[in-house]
């Protein structure tokens, strides 16, 4: 059966609080802190040797959609009517905004040391302890807006900068792609600063703390960016039907990305699951 992804400001109380509790569920058992050691794992720059599936590559998208499906999936033992919503930053824009109430995601860190202490990820509730981190803080930290240099959320016009793209990606298939659907909505930039950050990353960088870097799932605010993300993605491709995902085969071992990205029926670790299957999403769920 279909089932339907909804945006985060149309849940209803209990809607938040099965979520909420299904996602809590899954941290006492420590099948959460898998899924941020999986994210850390393949969380690999264009810079570093080796295969990058997660980010800076054609299979960003389909990586993440599979990745937040195997997260759906886990929620779903805990309790069959969860679903994973989406956060519409280019709507919902401020730090009081219905994601960031203590019935839900909790709020914005403290002045100081940036640590959450509204809602059920509070580490002062005693759920929500960090395991799986870059950092010696075991407490969820934000810092919305990145005061120290201020940054907005992308609006509907930047967003359409990338759902006017024709194509799915483009040579050299990591960031610094000039066209491409895939780069303009992963967003990386150039220059220094605010600058750098277009999009996607601008979402991580907005929301601060332990979404700056590769143990992102520590905040489950990343799940609710990724499923729009993948909303952005399923619109695009109703747009433009003909546009499937490049690369369509490998590149050559004169390419700078010989077996450093993956073509459209190639494998993507650690699911060995092809970026060819996951372009139709029609069978699983939709977004409403």
């Amino acid at each position: 059966m279909v089932y339907t992804r909804k945006n985060q400001n149309a849940l209803t109380a209990t809607e938040k609080r099965r979520f909420v509790n299904a996602v809590l569920a899954l941290k006492r058992t420590g099948e959460y802190d898998e899924f941020v050691r999986i994210h850390i794992t393949y969380y690999v720059s264009d810079g570093e040797p080796g295969l990058r599936v997660a980010h800076m590559t054609p299979s960003f998208l389909p990586w993440h959609r599979r990745y937040l499906l195997e997260f759906e999936r886990a929620l779903q033992r805990v309790d069959s009517s969860v679903t994973v919503p989406y956060w519409d930053w280019t709507v919902d824009r401020s730090r009081t905004s219905s994601l960031w109430a203590a019935d839900f995601l909790g709020g914005n860190g403290r002045d100081g040391d940036r640590r959450v202490t509204t809602g059920p990820f509070a580490y002062r509730q005693g759920n929500w302890t960090l395991r799986e981190n870059v950092t010696d803080d075991p407490f969820l930290v934000r810092d919305l807006g990145y005061p120290a240099q201020p940054i907005a959320l992308p609006t509907k016009a930047e967003l359409a900068v990338a759902t006017r793209q024709k194509t799915f990606d483009a040579a050299p298939w990591n960031s610094t792609s000039a066209s491409g659907f895939r780069n303009k909505l992963e967003g990386w930039g150039s220059g220094s600063g605010n600058a750098q950050y277009q999009l996607h990353n601008r979402v991580h960088r907005w929301v601060g703390g332990q979404m700056l870097g590769g143990s992102s799932p520590n905040d489950p605010v990343f799940w609710l960016h990724h499923a729009m993300i993948d909303r952005v993605w399923s619109s695009w491709q109703k747009a433009h039907p003909g546009a499937a995902y490049l690369p369509a085969t490998p590149p050559g071992r004169n390419s700078s990305q010989y077996r450093r990205i993956v073509a459209r029926n190639e494998a993507m670790p650690p699911w060995n699951v092809k970026p060819s299957q996951l372009e139709d999403h029609s069978k699983i769920y939709r977004y409403a």
